[in-house]
């Protein structure tokens, strides 16, 4: 058997065998063996580096990344942000929205990033103009990375006149999913229910903000969980921030996830945006805000870890990297088990895969050569060290290299 391409040496997190030698052919996984025949193939020794299918981002907002110094936030509430940004996205452009959004996008590709879903904000002010850009965005940047935009009412639905109108003209144009952010709008209920009606009308899954404050007393993942029983959409609905999870004591935290776990509900912590917006109101013994995504898996929920908002109001910093989130969530929740920090690499691959639908993701005979290699052996040493990326693949295509730093010792 002849091949494109043969990786020596490459481990593949969860096969306990060892190294192994992977042939490329045709843009797939042609064999994954020991001890590949040479042949004509050209070939490259990973030195037993840890190969993943590549990192899965499934909550972002590249349409409104890298607006520092566009907002003037005071207080970094979240009412004042929503606001600032609402103000600022009166000047967007179609050609500054992608300019902004593809500088971030290539720094997610460079860290090993090449599945995406990206949250698009439509509503009677920005109208279409960010959807459209990232419309041409995902084209062009489809060699590299399959991009998903889910598009949402940021201000409200229900109590933005007009609002519905163009959040329906984006499904008709392409609009891979829907968003929502019930607890904008008085009737958080109803928005739920409307999101849910549009999503049947046009067959697509949902992906709200939601529950993002710390009073447990009162939460609308119930309301999206009955929805979703109510609809058959299980497997189709994800949660974001969901950062009242983190303010309920232990059984009430169990009681949460066997709802969602039984419902179908996926759940998206986002660490960055999550520690950095709430717990404001508080002047010592901060909580932190970010809900346990490793318990929730343990407990059978579908929980991963995405980006969110990136050198913006609400996350003034970030560089679209997942490691470095995965590591900041680690921290952030005392992880410390070997085996849990393994885990947590999970939480952007396998995870978000499983929360996307994807199809053919994994390294496997048939499956797309989509991989990125990390500069580490194992899953935990990729979480502790924030092993780097080194290059990527997708579709047997090389996409980025980011060669690994060395020493210039005196002779």
């Amino acid at each position: 058997m002849t091949f494109d391409l043969i990786l020596r040496n490459a481990r593949i997190a969860d096969r306990p065998d060892g190294p192994v030698d992977i042939g490329i052919r045709g843009g797939r996984f042609e064999a994954i063996e020991i001890n590949l025949p040479k042949g004509d193939a050209p070939d490259q020794n990973l030195n037993g580096r840890l190969l993943v299918p590549g990192f899965a981002e499934t909550h972002i907002h590249l349409d409104k990344s890298c607006l520092l110094g566009r907002c003037n936030c005071a207080n970094g509430t979240l009412a004042e942000v929503i606001s600032e940004v609402s103000r600022a996205k009166r000047d967007f452009t179609e050609e500054d929205v992608y300019a902004r959004a593809s500088q971030t996008l290539e720094k997610a590709i460079k860290h090993g990033t090449n599945r995406m879903r990206t949250h698009v904000e439509v509503d009677p002010r920005i109208g279409l103009t960010s959807f459209r850009a990232l419309k041409k965005l995902k084209q062009d940047y489809a060699w590299a990375i399959d991009l998903q935009l889910c598009v949402f009412p940021q201000e409200g639905l229900l109590d933005d006149p007009g609002c519905e109108d163009v959040l329906l003209q984006a499904m008709r144009e392409g609009a891979d999913l829907l968003g929502g952010v019930p607890y904008i709008d008085k009737d958080s209920n109803g928005q739920i229910t409307r999101i849910f009606g549009i999503a049947q009308e046009f067959g697509v899954d949902i992906d709200f903000h939601l529950d993002f404050d710390l009073d447990p007393t009162r939460s609308d993942y119930e309301e999206v969980c009955r929805m979703t029983e109510a609809t058959g959409w299980g497997g189709r609905v994800a949660i974001g921030h969901a950062t009242k999870l983190s303010a309920m004591p232990p059984a009430d935290f169990e009681a949460a996830a066997k709802r969602l776990a039984d419902a179908g509900v996926a759940v998206t912590v986002l660490p960055a945006t999550d520690l950095f917006l709430t717990g404001r109101d508080h002047d010592h013994n901060v909580p932190r805000g970010v809900t346990s995504a490793h318990k929730l898996r343990a407990l059978g929920v579908n929980a991963n870890i995405s980006t969110n908002n990136v050198l913006n109001p609400f996350t003034p910093f970030g560089d679209v990297s997942l490691i470095r989130m995965i590591n900041l969530y680690a921290n952030v929740l005392q992880v410390g088990a070997i085996d849990d920090l393994a885990g947590c690499l999970d939480l952007v691959t396998s995870a978000p895969a499983t929360l996307l639908n994807l199809k053919h993701y994994g390294i496997a005979v048939g499956n797309p050569a989509d991989l990125v290699v990390l500069d580490c052996e194992t899953k935990a040493e990729a979480v502790c060290e924030i092993a780097q990326p080194l290059f990527g693949f997708k579709n047997g295509i090389r996409t980025f290299i980011r060669p690994a730093a060395s020493l210039l010792k005196p002779h």
